[in-house]
């Protein structure tokens, strides 16, 4: 079972261990969490270069050379076949890759006894494949987990599961070339409910869908294209018995991929420091 970080009582003597002892002849040795980075791009490369509670020890990505080149940084090991990389002695699975990679290898990767995090959560905007891999997870007594991403507030959007939410409205302005769609002026190229934003703007629906699944209903979602506009800016509405939501996120894109928000990789960082945190701040 993995030590998921936490501490383990080391006995000094066969006498301290035979009594058992608590207070006398005890060291405690810190065990680290550790990670199998699936995706070695931009945002694996965020993950591999920063000092953490947690320690990368598998890379897998189909480029063979990118996860050698981030074994380097990270000093994991570089695996060029898929089934030794999960059957490796880890922990938690990062995934900093796909949609596609997610539906390939999620089930796998939690029936090999190993918690999931996932960056491309549009993967779980198909309903029978998140049934899917939830009830792998619940049999194998594994966590799926979602990172903010590039958006704030998915902790109490939940609190749409318990009290009735009566809008949520995602508003989401990008410039012509992160859309790829010529413009002269604002435009509103998309209005409509998330799940029909996936069908004609498959790469651009990761926040729609945790806001979905964290609020555990369907999305309104406006889309524009401005060209006066150079980051993402991702807009909140929301309305409730408990009030109102107004939430405003300007992203700046990652230093070495402007498609890549800065912000979502940030968020992973946050998630795995603090899996073993024993104060949880936050829903």
């Amino acid at each position: 079972m993995p030590f998921y970080g936490r501490k383990i009582p080391v006995y000094t003597s066969l006498t301290a261990l035979m009594a058992k002892c608590l207070t006398d002849g005890i060291v405690n040795v810190v065990v680290m969490l550790s990670i199998g980075l699936l995706g070695c791009g931009n945002i694996g490369q965020i993950i591999a270069g920063y000092k953490g509670t947690w320690k990368i020890v598998a890379l897998y990505d189909k480029v063979h050379e990118r996860a050698r080149e981030l074994s380097l940084i990270s000093g994991g090991i570089p695996y060029e076949n898929f089934d030794e990389f999960v059957r490796a002695p880890f922990d938690l699975v990062v995934e900093a890759a796909s949609v596609k990679a997610v539906r390939m290898y999620a089930a796998t990767i939690l029936i090999h006894d190993k918690h999931l995090v996932v960056m491309s959560v549009g993967a779980l905007s198909d309903p029978l494949f998140r049934e899917e891999i939830i009830t792998v997870a619940r049999g194998q007594k594994k966590k799926i987990h979602v990172p903010s991403g590039a958006i704030a507030g998915l902790d109490n959007i939940k609190v749409g599961q318990i009290a009735p939410i009566s809008r949520l409205l995602l508003r989401t302005t990008k410039s012509p070339s992160s859309l790829g769609i010529p413009a002269s002026e604002r435009m509103l190229v998309f209005k409509g409910k998330a799940n029909e934003c996936i069908k004609e703007f498959p790469r651009n629906v990761n926040v729609s869908v945790a806001l979905s699944l964290a609020s555990g209903r369907d999305v309104d979602v406006e889309l524009y294209v401005d060209p006066a506009v150079d980051r993402n800016i991702h807009e909140i509405f929301v309305e409730g018995v408990f009030g109102d939501i107004y939430i405003r996120v300007n992203n700046l894109p990652s230093p070495d991929n402007p498609a890549t928000s800065y912000l979502a990789a940030l968020s992973i960082l946050s998630l795995l420091n603090n899996l073993e945190e024993p104060l949880v701040v936050g829903t």
